[in-house]
């Protein structure tokens, strides 16, 4: 098995939005805002190669929109998802697998492209994989959340016959757990499982990958970044911010103790980190990039 982050770039986001009920006080040393209270965080996804396939986990948010829409998340950097790849000796039309960790914009806008006026997959080989609970949820959005949940990004998935569900049950792994442990499913290969996770949005999956021994734990929207392993700072985001809080709880004990390598998605600085037990609750060990780990 090998490992690569893809980097595709940045964006903005309100800083309240990304730290729901923290007051600025406390978040802005975390993650200074801008003049307008926007913070800036990464788009990073993760390729894995193993067993003959090349899996990518999310894709970023794409550069199709409009200029409306770049007025209001602001993509910038000179990373993308074409020149990450390529750094890896890759391109898109390699990869055999797209794991959708959920369809918010920001995770699955890179899946679909615009070519001669028509969206397309970007990933022509590639089968797509999200659960049907989530695209049911994501097809049929409630009020709060259709703004993330954008029709071009997701459609063309199936409509292109390249979309397949992987079964799960709605109910989070951390909801079925016992006394606190979480359950794993493997849809892929015999060293990428997942989590589900219900708090962000409903069946978010999470890949808990077993790379030599360690276990990394792509965290999606669970844990954006560093900055949120406190227990309160939840997303105003989230849809159900009580059951993230849950969630998390459980989630960053088995973290702790079983020494696990948590891929942060959002965090504009942070690639990796370790956990470790203080006086104020579990907080980061350890930062460092994934190729640092595998030595690359």
């Amino acid at each position: 098995m090998k490992l690569y982050s893809i980097n595709t770039g940045y964006f903005k986001l309100d800083g309240g939005a990304m730290f729901g009920v923290v007051p600025k006080t406390m978040w802005g040393k975390l993650n200074p805002a801008d003049e307008n209270n926007m913070c800036s965080w990464a788009l990073r996804c993760l390729l894995i190669e193993d067993e003959g396939r090349l899996i990518l986990i999310d894709t970023g948010m794409g550069d199709k929109q409009d200029a409306k829409f770049f007025s209001h998340y602001y993509l910038h950097g000179a990373d993308t998802l074409d020149k990450s790849l390529a750094a890896h000796g890759f391109t898109k039309d390699d990869i055999t697998d797209v794991f959708l960790t959920h369809l918010h914009f920001d995770h699955c806008g890179g899946a679909i492209v615009k070519e001669d006026n028509k969206l397309v997959p970007a990933f022509k080989n590639a089968t797509y994989w999200s659960n049907e609970t989530h695209w049911q949820w994501a097809i049929q959005p409630n009020d709060r959340e259709k703004a993330s949940f954008l029709k071009e990004n997701i459609l063309p998935m199936q409509e292109s016959r390249q979309l397949r569900f992987i079964d799960v049950d709605a109910q989070s792994s951390i909801d079925k757990a016992n006394s606190g442990a979480l359950v794993y499913k493997s849809p892929f290969t015999k060293n990428v499982s997942f989590i589900v996770a219900n708090g962000h949005t409903s069946a978010m999956m999470l890949p808990v990958i077993n790379y030599n021994g360690k276990t990394i734990v792509y965290m999606a929207d669970l844990l954006p970044s560093v900055a949120h392993l406190p227990l309160p700072y939840v997303m105003g985001y989230d849809m159900f911010p009580l059951t993230t809080l849950k969630e998390k709880k459980i989630f960053l004990a088995e973290a702790l103790q079983h020494n696990y390598i948590l891929f942060l998605e959002h965090d504009p600085v942070n690639e990796c980190c370790t956990l470790q037990q203080t006086e104020k609750g579990i907080r980061v060990k350890e930062v460092f990039k994934l190729s640092g780990l595998i030595g690359g």
